[in-house]
């Protein structure tokens, strides 16, 4: 594999890792609360503990979260580093709203007053 396909590998990891609403709800919670056992993430969730593991997997995979084990417990941090790529990717398409959200206020502020709905 290429560098740019194992790149582009990765980035598939991140976004698929963000697509599921409960992974989301994990990264939240660690950007909110800091590293937290495994037990305290899960306390939020009505899921089983092997469903939240399989979460926290695929967030560990994307290199979204990392683990460190301390005693019996394993502790999750948010690694925010892959979110950057998806912050560059996004860019070009924020980019086109604001342009497109521009263009309406600049036809907005040219129609006279009659003419508005």
């Amino acid at each position: 594999m290429t560098a740019a396909g194992t790149r582009e590998a990765a980035e598939d990891r991140v976004f698929a890792a963000l697509a599921n609403a409960s992974r989301r709800e994990v990264l939240r919670l660690l950007r909110e609360r800091g590293p937290q056992p495994v037990q305290a993430l899960a306390d939020h969730f009505d899921m089983r503990r092997p469903s939240l593991s399989e979460h926290l997997r695929v967030l560990r995979e994307a290199g979204l979260v990392s683990e460190q084990r301390s005693g019996r417990q394993r502790i999750y941090r948010l690694e925010a580093a892959p979110l950057a790529e998806v912050q560059d990717w996004l860019h070009p398409y924020e980019r086109f709203w604001r342009d497109q959200l521009k263009g309406l206020g600049a036809l907005l502020d040219r129609m006279s007053d009659d003419d508005r709905p």
